[in-house]
């Protein structure tokens, strides 16, 4: 449906005026019952309701189950909160269930407490109404909820009179906790711990001590413990890994392509290798092209420990110092990875590669393939380069082009989203971090993988089989408005009226010459795109300018693509004779599991995809904070990545870090925030700090234990500018204090009555 033009409605229906206003006008939740009852709806136009909602849903115009709905971009009448700050004693809170989208942030609510209530803390879970006020939503505590929080990773601190706190490495946590129990740790150490009663003066107890906060791979743990990352395998896993890595390989059913010099290009530190590719020219003008990937649904097989462990982690995750894996190391680093001059099972998608870079001829096998050469991306561009490319290498560089210009015709949405990279020592120490080179080798595998991909999808729907797209929906209609009307506050335009298509985005970023202004652009396009997800019902993908699309490249590190292959067995009757010997499952297709289950699956593992991209994120901004800390008083060149009321956040050009500059140490200036031209602007002077502006600014802070950094302001002559405010420390009442002291961390300030100070982490900027 082209939703541009809605479909049109029985007249017995209510208008979608008319239900956004009695959603937003109702006192309490608003679910498809209490829409058809106030507006005294008939049996028939029940079932027109039910379609009208969905369209509204597609439209952007409401969220939620059809048990309560609510205004897209707003809050449910009746939802359970979060603590998640004390404002100068007042709380603010976000929604419980709201998934991590980085175009979209979670609203904050003041929450306004009842006198006779016990006061709320950071963390605290509350049933609540919502009301909106102002520019923004307030909250009146219903109920307050148990606790679901499990353990607390921080460090152990102690104030002027030795008693310790657990000052959490988490920045959105900003309270650190008394220590009833040390259990063994001691100052300074990194610990897990857990609340000890339900009373808020309870505090925490310690559960188990990790050690130096500040070690190397130190980092990747906190994370690890942060998100709940699964990392280790059980022993029935296992075994039950080892007894399939010995599973033959066997030539009965398998396309032999061993003389085929199919090459796999990959990173130079790449942990494993699950796809490769050859091309040969089809005397035509055309090719003749191969993808062929690690066979691990021949692996790991439905209904055993080792598919409920995969299935549960969803995804490999990959840190600068480890990778904590899909599947155990037996299988995801030897039996299944395409290593080179290895005999290896594969399923393998042939196709062919128009003149015209169109994709045809699809077909799916397994294979039995013996890799002719691991290549690194960079040896890769260096012989094609200096001509001293292989007739293989070189092949595929042929083929590219001409992908490549297909792609081109399609124009997908083409974003310049800088990969950081860091490098470590033997030690596991941060030796450098600078932004990933983009190469004509990575975009030759990217084509090529794209290519496989639309081929699966196209492929299983014509044998009617179920598909686990790789979905990617359109800007949502509140998404545009917002777009259009910032692009309305820099002078430039944007029609709702017209179809959106990613080629109308990469127009308006080409047509910008300046470096600065296109910055900004390219941000607010990458804030309207929708978060990409699984599922088994197709949406298409916008991003990438497809109808169909699914993974099927990377089996050995994403669920999604396992259970493409499944299908593809299924599909193209590929079934391998069953191991007699060998305990483990018979089948290699979907499972009945896998066909019932398929949303709640897709559901699972888009979660799980998200969960593993903050703890990489997270993860790369400790190991860039750890780098910047022996940098602390430089002046950096920074681009505004973020502008909210209390300030902006700034990410240094080049290298990556997003750190706060608070509104207060823009000087003395009164500054307005403009949430609409994402400024802010100096009441005087008019001065703006704008996203997307380029920004000379002094490290004041970097903590590696919580990633965070704070920026401040200079003058013409890189001078710092003095703060709004400032006036002369306020001696602490009571007489003199001990000093503040800090553990080996030395990262946590201690306040005047000697507990470790509530040091305040903005979150950051919205990036994709």
């Amino acid at each position: 449906m082209n939703r541009s033009q809605p479909r049109k409605h029985p007249p017995g229906l209510p208008s979608r005026e008319d239900i956004l206003a009695f959603i937003r006008d109702a006192d309490g939740p608003v679910g498809k019952r209490e829409i058809a009852k106030h507006f005294r709806l008939s049996a028939q136009d029940k079932i027109g309701l039910k379609a009208l909602l969905k369209d509204m849903a597609e439209e952007g115009l409401i969220d939620g189950k059809r048990s309560a709905f609510h205004r897209m971009g707003g809050v449910p009448k009746v939802t359970v909160l979060r603590i998640v700050e004390i404002d100068e004693g007042e709380p603010v809170a976000i929604p419980a269930s709201w998934q991590p989208d980085d175009a979209t942030p979670p609203p904050r609510l003041r929450v306004i407490e009842k006198k006779k209530q016990a006061a709320l803390r950071v963390g605290d879970r509350i049933l609540a109404r919502t009301e909106e006020a102002g520019s923004g939503f307030i909250a009146h505590p219903m109920k307050k909820l148990p606790s679901e929080e499990g353990a607390v990773l921080g460090v152990i601190e102690l104030d002027g009179t030795g008693k310790p706190w657990l000052a959490p490495v988490d920045k959105r946590i900003r309270n650190s906790s008394p220590v009833s129990d040390l259990g063994g740790a001691e100052e300074g150490q990194l610990v897990l711990a857990e609340p000890a009663g339900r009373g808020p003066r309870a505090g925490v107890k310690v559960i188990e001590v990790l050690g130096d906060p500040l070690a190397p791979r130190s980092y990747s743990l906190i994370a690890i413990h942060k998100y709940g990352i699964p990392f280790h395998f059980s022993e029935k896993v296992l075994n039950e890994a080892k007894e399939a890595s010995r599973l033959p390989i066997g030539t009965e059913k398998r396309e032999d392509l061993t003389q085929v010099p199919i090459l796999a290009i990959d990173p130079a530190d790449a942990r494993d290798h699950d796809d490769a590719i050859w091309a040969e020219p089809d005397g035509e003008g055309g090719f003749r092209a191969i993808v062929a990937i690690a066979d691990v649904s021949y692996y790991v097989r439905p209904g055993g420990a080792l598919d409920r462990e995969a299935r549960k982690r969803g995804n490999s995750v990959y840190f600068p110092d480890r990778v904590v894996p899909m599947l155990p190391e037996v299988l995801s680093a030897d039996a299944c990875s395409l290593k080179q001059d290895q005999p290896r099972a594969a399923m393998v998608c042939h196709f062919h590669i128009s003149d015209t870079g169109q994709i045809s001829d699809w077909r799916f096998t397994r294979a039995l393939v013996r890799i002719a050469e691991n290549v690194a991306y960079e040896d890769a561009q260096a012989r094609i380069d200096d001509g001293t490319a292989s007739e293989p290498l070189a092949h595929l560089f042929a083929a590219w082009k001409l992908l490549a210009a297909a792609r081109a015709a399609r124009d997908p949405l083409e974003l310049e989203i800088p990969e950081r990279r860091v490098t470590l020592d033997e030690q596991g120490r941060v030796t450098g971090i600078a932004i990933r080179e983009r190469l004509d080798a990575h975009r030759v595998v990217e084509d090529f993988m794209i290519a496989a991909n639309v081929a699966a999808a196209r492929a299983l729907e014509a044998k009617v089989m179920p598909v686990v797209y790789r979905i990617h929906e359109p800007p949502t209609r509140e998404k545009l408005v917002a777009l259009r009307d910032y692009f309305d506050s820099i002078g430039k335009k944007l029609a709702l009226g017209q179809v959106i298509t990613p080629g109308l985005f990469n127009r308006m970023i080409k047509d910008i010459a300046d470096p600065a202004e296109k910055a900004l652009v390219m941000e607010a396009v990458l804030r309207s795109q929708t978060q990409a997800y699984y599922g088994p019902r197709n949406a298409g993908h916008f991003g990438l300018a497809l109808g169909s699309y699914a993974h099927f490249t990377s089996p050995i590190r994403r669920y999604s693509d396992l259970l493409v292959h499944r299908a593809l067995v299924d599909a193209y009757h590929l079934e391998q004779p069953r191991a007699k010997d060998l305990d483990v499952p018979a089948g290699t297709g979907l499972s009945d599991h896998d066909r019932e289950d398929l949303t709640r699956i897709t559901d699972a593992i888009s979660l799980t995809e998200r969960r593993a991209m903050e703890a990489e994120r997270d993860t790369i901004d400790r190991y860039v904070a750890a780098w910047l800390s022996g940098r602390v008083g430089e002046v950096f060149t920074t681009r505004i990545t973020g502008v909210q009321k209390f300030g902006f956040f700034a990410t240094i050009v080049g290298l990556g870090g997003d750190g706060l500059v608070p509104v207060s140490a823009l000087g003395r200036e009164y500054f307005r925030h403009d949430e609409g031209a994402q400024a802010l602007v100096g009441e005087d002077t008019g001065q703006r700090y704008t996203v997307g502006d380029l920004v000379e600014l002094k490290l004041a802070e970097a903590n590696p234990l919580t990633g965070a950094l704070k920026f401040e302001p200079v003058d013409a002559d890189g001078q710092p500018i003095e703060p709004r405010g400032a006036r002369p420390e306020r001696k602490p009442r009571g007489g003199p204090r001990k000093g503040p002291q800090k553990g080996r961390a030395g990262k946590h300030i201690l306040g005047q009555r000697g507990r470790p100070a509530n040091i305040r982490h903005q979150g950051r900027g919205k990036r994709k």
